[in-house]
């Protein structure tokens, strides 16, 4: 052979090298930190406004991946040839023309006094004075018990508390209930000093919110508001000193009314007419607290991590896709009011915009930017939470192939005192008979507060993570059968967020 021959073989076979490549390599490749970052920035930034569940803000934020979504190449599968989804939010809250009069001070419902829960009541009762020690035996039926919060000392040695069991205070006014009422008194006020002001606003402001429910199937009774002994937390500033001689009066109302939340949904076909009719789920929710109470000055609570992450990582996953389709079909589902208790992916696994039985797996992520950049968190991965052995090793052979993250699979246990399984938006797909796993780089001090800003993500974790979902669900989407389910699956809680057993 020449030499001009032998270059033009080596030629051949180089170049037939790069198109191998280039087949393989780009899909991935098209999942690149400068991408992910802006889109980061500014689905995560102040603009956004924390993109609360069934407010405008969270509109606009659906408006925006949407629009992202569309041009990455992913086609509309929400409702009627959308890309939206819009599902009923039911809020029922107390109302702020309720009125409560301690003595001769006229208290301000919502920003002087809050109630637990949304309740009917009509107290008009002398008080008592008293303290969490001396009430289970003082007199109190009848009478409106005046308790003034003591935090309980705290371990320092004990692991650090999020979510509810950082809510010291209705913590520790529930256990105060749970000893007192029994006793029937006409109500049950705790007095919150102005030095707790963080436990206060911890109260104070989910009380604009209220409580939300979900009637999926339109079936549910109208919800009424109960009859009650009224748990009620006074600023003590507001208040001022209580005589012993004083009355407390009240009335107390509820308000009801029902508005729009959102799921975002698109879709790129698979490839292959055998299976294009089944689907690879990737789930999110875009959602997060909105504007709360300041801290430090800040008061829009971004949720970059919670969960600004993988919402932009759908979109990452969604160009990658586009680039090579996959032999099944990949769904996409930003899912609206996770934070209201799973709304959206409540809502979706009921009632889909395709048919159920032809989503073959769900890949969810929550929270996936933050901690040590070699771990990373699989939930679902461990019995009794795993659903699909199948489901689960692919991850770990993606993970082994790709990203080679150290897995930390404890949050998985049943005893673990965050209940993570159970916080994210897998758990619908998971109890209607879907196979379905849980990425996630779990908590950290930022976790629900002011402070998850994008400028706290480490962008390249970010990445990587993105490349375990998306190489995951490459897996599914190209392999001959579905993932199967694991009979022995069953969902198992043993302790509740404050870190006690279940019973």
């Amino acid at each position: 052979m020449t030499i001009f021959g032998r270059f033009l073989t080596v030629a051949a076979v180089v170049a037939a090298a790069s198109v191998q490549a280039q087949r393989v390599d780009d899909p991935i490749s098209r999942i690149r930190e400068v991408d992910i970052k802006a889109d980061l920035f500014t689905l995560a930034g102040d603009e956004m406004r924390g993109r609360e569940g069934g407010t405008l803000d969270e509109m606009d934020a659906s408006v925006w991946i949407a629009e992202r979504a569309r041009e990455a190449g992913l086609l509309p599968a929400g409702d009627n040839g959308t890309y939206f989804q819009f599902f009923p939010l039911e809020r029922f809250r107390t109302s702020a023309g309720s009125t409560v009069t301690i003595g001769e001070t006229a208290l301000r419902m919502g920003r002087d006094v809050v109630t637990d829960a949304p309740l009917l009541a009509m107290v008009d009762a002398p008080v008592v004075v008293t303290t969490t020690e001396a009430a289970a035996t003082a007199e109190v039926t009848g009478r409106a018990v005046v308790v003034r919060f003591m935090p309980p000392v705290v371990d320092p040695a004990a692991p650090a508390q999020s979510g509810a069991a950082a809510n010291v205070l209705r913590n520790w006014a529930r256990a105060l209930q749970r000893t007192v009422a029994p006793l029937e008194p006409a109500a049950i006020i705790v007095l919150v000093g102005d030095a707790h002001t963080d436990q206060w606003n911890r109260v104070a402001f989910p009380f604009s919110r209220g409580t939300y429910a979900l009637d999926i199937e339109g079936t549910v009774a109208p919800r009424t508001p109960t009859k009650g002994i009224p748990l009620l937390y006074v600023r003590e500033s507001a208040a001022g000193t209580i005589a012993a001689e004083a009355r407390v009066e009240a009335a107390i109302f509820t308000d009801t009314f029902t508005y729009p939340s959102v799921n975002i949904v698109a879709k790129l076909p698979g490839r292959d007419p055998a299976l294009a009719n089944e689907y690879v789920l990737f789930s999110a929710h875009q959602d997060h607290d909105g504007e709360r109470y300041p801290v430090n000055g800040d008061a829009i609570w971004n949720g970059a991590d919670d969960n600004a992450t993988t919402a932009v990582a759908l979109l990452a996953i969604g160009r990658a896709f586009a680039a090579a389709p996959g032999r099944r079909s990949a769904l996409f589902v930003w899912h609206g009011a996770e934070e209201r208790g799973l709304m959206g992916s409540r809502w979706y696994a009921k009632k889909p915009t395709v048919p159920i039985a032809s989503i073959v797996a769900v890949l969810n992520g929550d929270m996936m930017g933050r901690n040590d950049p070699k771990t990373a968190a699989l939930l679902g991965a461990l019995p009794p939470h795993r659903n699909s052995p199948d489901l689960v090793e692919m991850a770990h052979q993606a993970n082994q192939a790709i990203t080679r993250f150290e897995v930390d699979s404890s949050w998985d246990e049943p005893t673990h005192r965050e209940g993570w399984y159970y916080r994210s938006d897998h758990l619908p797909y998971a109890r209607v008979g879907i196979p379905a796993i849980f990425f996630s780089t779990l908590l950290h001090p930022d976790y629900h507060t002011p402070f998850d800003n994008p400028d706290r993500i480490d962008i390249e974790k970010l990445t990587k993570m993105t490349k375990w979902m998306y190489a995951t669900g490459r897996a599914v989407a190209e392999r001959d059968v579905r993932p199967a389910l694991d009979p022995t699956f069953k969902l198992e809680r043993c302790r509740d967020f404050t870190g006690n057993y279940c019973g």
